[in-house]
């Protein structure tokens, strides 16, 4: 028995690095054909947004507003989603959109992570607008987490950042089928590459890649689907409330010295600049496509660098 365990795990093995070292050896030919897509995709030929209806979710501030003056400068009638809260801007929101070109906007305060209010904000949509062809799945929450602390507050995680997304995809996919039109999920990169202090948003987004990648095969070619794995953007999605000690503000700053962070709004045009020229995936900052890579790849060499980075924000982030 020893014997045939050895002689599977040392086949196993084997298979693994001929595999590997195929995969290094065709990789030149890999790179150019990723080389030659991204350049001719630069001369693919934009969606036109005149007169269609994008509807998006978390609109009230950082990517998901700016993502609303992309679409409104494109012509776009929008229909903006958020939470009802005393500082929330949506209504504001609305208006510069229209004054960016939107020739019309609806705002509708719901909480995505209750069915029945996301079943409610897709019908307003269509009733306003009869036809639905873009639904952005921006809204979310960014917590910072211990597990020695009660794990019970971090319930609201998956809530909004999965079921929320969910919930409004299902209800939308009838007028999307009527439309040809798509979905964007904002899954994040965290999905991938699983950095320290964020166990509980990791899996949330982790689970909105997966479901998003199997139900591209259910509703292609009708719908089409682009997921964004985003990698740290300059946003307000590291809230108090959701984490622990109070560390949330502190570790966003020190955030930007161990990874990759990139501004709001160029993200955002990127984004939307994709999303328009039928890409169905987007990674913003580009440097993250290569940590996916480290990541797959030199597993050994990408649990180091979470190490360091670990460590980093021990030492800054903690009290």
């Amino acid at each position: 028995m020893y014997a045939t365990y050895f002689n599977n795990k040392f086949t196993n093995a084997l298979v693994f690095y001929i595999f590997l070292l195929l995969l290094l050896l065709i990789s030149p030919f890999l790179f150019f054909w990723e080389l030659i897509t991204t350049v001719t995709s630069c001369f693919r030929c934009h969606e036109n947004m005149s007169g269609k209806v994008v509807l998006i979710t978390g609109a009230s501030s950082g990517l998901g507003e700016l993502m609303a003056y992309e679409y409104a400068k494109r012509g776009a009638f929008l229909a903006v989603i958020a939470i009802k809260e005393p500082e929330s801007r949506l209504e504001q929101v609305a208006a510069r959109a229209r004054e960016l070109g939107s020739p019309d906007v609806i705002f509708v305060f719901a909480d995505v992570s209750k069915v029945d209010e996301c079943k409610m904000f897709v019908d307003r949509t269509v009733e306003h607008f009869s036809r639905l062809d873009h639904l952005v799945c921006n809204a979310g929450i960014g917590p910072i987490y211990s597990i020695n602390h009660d794990v019970t507050k971090f319930l609201p995680v998956m809530d909004i950042n999965f079921w929320g997304s969910v919930y409004s995809t299902h209800f939308a996919i009838p007028h999307l089928m009527k439309t040809k039109g798509k979905i964007i999920v904002n899954a994040s990169s965290a999905g991938v590459l699983h950095p320290p202090k964020g166990g509980f948003y990791n899996a949330s987004k982790a689970a909105l890649i997966s479901f998003y990648e199997s139900l591209r095969f259910e509703v292609s070619p009708t719908i089409s689907i682009t997921i964004l794995t985003l990698g740290f953007v300059q946003t307000n999605i590291i809230t108090a409330e959701y984490s622990t000690k109070g560390v949330g503000a502190r570790l966003q700053k020190d955030i930007k010295d161990v990874f990759p962070t990139m501004e709001a709004e160029p993200c955002a045009k990127a984004i939307v600049e994709g999303v328009c020229k039928g890409a169905t995936s987007i990674t913003e900052p580009r440097i993250y496509k290569a940590l996916f890579l480290i990541k797959f790849l030199f597993p050994r060499l990408h649990s180091f660098y979470l190490k360091v980075v670990l460590r980093t924000l021990k030492l800054s982030g903690e009290d």
